[in-house]
């Protein structure tokens, strides 16, 4: 998953360590606290046929009319829900648009389950877990009131074939017809359909995608924002994102680019046919480019319209949070929960090819001054490995000594270097050009350099930091990176960032890790069927690559820590998408 958009700009990440301790042991399948308890860990699991029948339960203590109001410190790059890969567009498309999947979250408990949303569950799985079926529930319609019907899922799915879609996820083009799956199918728009043989829809409620593959995690692929339904008739391509046709509770009112979208009910949305969403507010303001700490300053004085208004991603300004959590009042009306995303240091493998200098950048690494210069202990823990507390089959492991060093072991590293004969072994640092990145990575050449190291550091433009160290023959050994799980199954953060089959300019796998036994390994848990025996498997895996190759450093569990008003009701966090959960909320 992408970072949102104040999390992709380094300079504006604020993180801070804490110990573990406030994790609830390792076996990661304790419930969610409620929106304003401490961060904890929950696993997510697959509800029942029960489960996404609606309407919704209740949210206690709900009215209904007025407005909320949505900051945001962007615009946004879309509104095709096809192209949504952020988890701010996310919470902000869960508004108007459904998938066959999706998370539901009790607003009282704040347990999250997967369950079914245009489906009537989470999918039925045959041949040996390849093809996966879904049913669509009757009374589903777009905000013309035309039917939704198994076509216009496909439908959705063809598009994301087509050239100009470029931004979403990959999963289910690539699931269906490899990696190279343009060059299999052009798109709908020259009148061409996939064949029965890898999307069939044998009548109007029945969908059967055919995978080459066995997928066990569909059900979660599924939640993702392009396994929608869109209507062929109203899809005019790239026009199609500054319009999109609700399928949900609301609908787009009107929509100024960097400035302001408005959504008031759709009175087509059957509230019996979904099991998380609400109809609460008459109308949502979601207003785009408010600047911190602007925005924070807001949500702390709520005036006006600014008392029923959120923030579904964004942290609180890192210079205000000291007094947010020193005001009663305004603490208890804080978000405070751990992210899908994990920061980390990769080391270019294909320059730093002796393991045993990786492992002594690891021990001398000083992760608890890097993110004591970042800020705010409330917005990360330091981290031991390489998934996030919201994974299943999380545990509280540390292969590398992380955070039982938090701030480094320079004899260790240096030891390490003089026995491998690297001693003086040069190092060039890559980082964004902000002040704020220019003064970590300052701490992190002077650490390093006592550790036996001759390091120095390169500044990249911020704007395309992620582009140049993406080159598969950059030039720098160290560079910070960061992953977010598009769900929680490790199959979306280990394959993804560190399996070297996918070296390549833009890819993910930062580091150049190309490991084909752990490759291999990927692909045998890959082939499991049952993603609880999956999930432990993941973490083991990705707890073997760091011991073995040592291809990243691993420093920061990321948190969400944010403000709302004191006149809304209902707010509660999604652990899949790492934002505020809109469908419960209400103006007070």
């Amino acid at each position: 998953m992408r970072l949102r958009k104040a999390a992709i700009v380094p300079a504006l990440v604020a993180v801070s360590a804490l110990t573990l301790t406030a994790c609830g042991g390792g076996s990661g399948k304790a419930a969610a606290p409620k929106a304003n308890a401490s961060a904890s860990t929950q696993s997510v699991t697959l509800g029942t046929a029960a489960d996404a029948q609606g309407p919704a339960k209740p949210t206690p203590g709900a009215k209904s009319g007025g407005t909320i109001t949505d900051l945001e410190p962007t615009g946004l790059d879309y509104l095709d829900p096809s192209q949504i890969y952020e988890n701010q567009l996310q919470a902000i498309s869960a508004l108007y648009s459904r998938q066959l999947t999706t998370y539901k979250t009790d607003p009282t408990t704040g347990k999250t389950i997967l369950v079914g949303d245009m489906a009537t569950d989470t999918g039925t799985s045959s041949d040996g877990g390849k093809t996966w079926t879904f049913t669509l529930k009757d009374g589903l319609k777009f905000e013309d009131g035309t039917p939704i019907a198994s076509k216009d899922v496909k439908y959705a799915v063809e598009r994301l074939y087509a050239p100009y879609q470029t931004s979403g996820p990959l999963y289910l083009q690539q699931w269906l017809s490899g990696a190279n799956y343009r060059t299999v199918y052009p798109g709908p728009y020259g009148g061409q359909s996939l064949p029965d043989s890898v999307i069939a829809t044998p009548d109007a409620k029945t969908i059967v995608f055919h995978f080459q593959q066995a997928h066990s995690d569909a059900p979660y692929a599924m939640a993702e924002q392009d396994a929608t339904a869109i209507e062929a008739s109203k899809d005019d391509q790239q026009s199609y994102n500054n319009h999109p046709v609700s399928i949900g509770p609301y609908k787009i009112q009107s929509y100024q680019n960097d400035k302001e979208l408005v959504l008031v009910k759709n009175p087509e949305w059957d509230p019996s046919t979904d099991a998380v969403r609400h109809q609460y507010a008459d109308k949502w303001d979601i207003q785009l480019s408010v600047p911190q700490p602007l925005l924070t300053q807001r949500l702390i004085n709520g005036s006006g319209p600014d008392n029923t208004a959120v923030s579904f991603s964004s942290n609180a300004d890192s210079t205000l949070i000291d007094q947010i959590q020193g005001n009663p009042q305004l603490k208890a009306r804080t978000v405070n929960q751990f992210e899908p995303f994990v920061d980390v240091y990769s080391i270019n493998t294909t320059r730093v090819t002796d393991v045993n200098v990786r492992k002594a950048l690891a021990a001398a690494f000083p992760a608890a001054q890097v993110i004591r210069q970042l800020g705010g202990a409330a917005t990360t823990e330091i981290s031991g490995n390489l998934m996030s507390p919201t994974m299943s089959g999380w545990q509280k492991t540390d292969p590398l000594g992380i955070a039982a060093n938090p701030t480094g072991d320079i004899a260790k590293a240096k030891q390490i270097l003089t026995a491998a004969g690297k001693l003086g072994y040069p190092i060039t640092i890559a980082y964004a050009n902000t002040t704020k990145w220019q003064n970590i990575t300052a701490v992190v050449v002077d650490q390093l350099n006592q550790a036996g190291f001759k390091a120095q550091s390169k500044d990249l433009d911020a704007t395309s930091y992620y582009t140049i160290i993406g080159k598969a023959d950059n030039q720098f050994d160290l560079y910070r990176t960061g992953w977010g799980a598009d769900w929680p199954i490790g199959s979306t953060v280990i394959p993804p960032t560190l399996d070297g089959r996918l070296v390549a300019d833009g890819s993910n796998n930062y580091s150049h890790l190309n490991d084909p036994a752990m490759d291999t390994q990927m692909d045998q848990i890959g082939a499991v069927t049952d993603i609880n025996q999956a999930a432990p498997q993941w973490m083991s895996l990705a707890d073997k690559i760091l011991a073995t190759d040592v291809p990243q450093i691993p420093y920061a569990y990321d948190k969400l820590f944010t403000l709302y008003g004191a006149g809304l009701g209902g707010v509660t966090y999604n652990p899949g998408t790492g934002a505020l959960d809109p469908s419960s909320m209400f103006a007070k």
